[in-house]
């Protein structure tokens, strides 16, 4: 089970003022300058999003071990997107260039944000979640060697800084097919991977000792149910009933799915 709240929540530690709009977040005052990083306040993450922490409570009890509970927090760099930008964009222009132009700047608020997402986290394990998913939407806009360098460094920092929860971790990004190795270079437990890669070639390029979650295309859901099946299928056959293979979306269900669909997925797995 996961218990969604919105990727930007957590920045309420960090002072940001932000609106959720028809189209996604809108950032008050986009992070453009070393000196607005370097003034951002710094609140306990559990002072800030107190509700947060109380829903997980409530839902694992309402759970009570049916099934286990699942954590997640946005990435540093899909964080990033939204701060310096201020909206959402196919292209995240503003942030990519800032990224470029002020590289100390950069990795300021990459740290500030990745030890944000490390507290957030961990109090998410204290409050009861099973596993953690570090989600990374917009790293695909990145080429191998900028996601090396720009992003992989503060990844490697938060799996690790969690590994003493005990938890099995995910890290999970879109639009990754072209660095897959990377993804998997952190010490984690489980890599995602969306549909634009085959599975069974996703899989051999993280390593077998790597769990994976995927990878059906959400909007194979508007297909209708006999492509619904033979995809579904594809996907488990590629796996291969090999362990470690979590079936899932290549991303969030999209706007007007079907429930229908949805369930007919849902059933084809159980009965692969």
């Amino acid at each position: 089970a996961i218990m969604f709240a919105d990727i930007m929540l957590p920045l309420a530690s960090l002072g940001i003022g932000f609106e959720i709009r028809e189209g996604g977040p809108v950032v008050d005052e986009p992070i453009r300058s070393m000196e607005q990083i370097r003034g951002l306040p710094r609140i306990a993450v559990k002072e800030a999003v107190p509700a947060v922490m109380e829903a997980i409570s409530l839902v694992r009890g309402e759970l009570n071990g049916r099934v286990p509970l699942i954590g997640f927090s946005g990435a540093p760099l899909t964080l990033a997107c939204y701060l310096v930008d201020g909206r959402p964009s196919r292209e995240f222009s503003e942030t990519r260039s800032f990224m470029f132009r002020e590289p100390h700047a950069w990795d300021e608020l990459m740290t500030r944000l990745t030890d944000m997402v490390v507290e957030y986290l961990t109090e998410q394990a204290a409050a009861g979640v099973q596993a953690v998913q570090l989600f990374d939407s917009w790293v695909g806009g990145l080429g191998p060697s900028d996601m090396e360098r720009f992003v992989l460094p503060y990844t490697r920092r938060i799996f690790d800084a969690i590994a003493h929860l005990g938890l099995p971790r995910i890290n999970f990004g879109t639009n990754t097919h072209g660095f897959l190795e990377l993804m998997a270079a952190p010490d984690c437990e489980v890599v995602g991977v969306d549909w634009r890669v085959p599975l069974d070639e996703a899989w051999r390029r993280i390593g077998p000792d790597r769990g994976i979650q995927g990878n059906l295309d959400p909007a194979v859901l508007f297909g209708p149910p006999d492509l619904i099946k033979a995809r579904v299928k594809d996907v488990m056959d590629r796996a291969g009933g090999r362990p470690g293979h979590i079936f899932n979306l290549g991303h969030g269900v999209l706007p007007g799915t079907p429930l229908d669909s949805l369930k007919l997925m849902v059933d084809e797995v159980h009965a692969s």
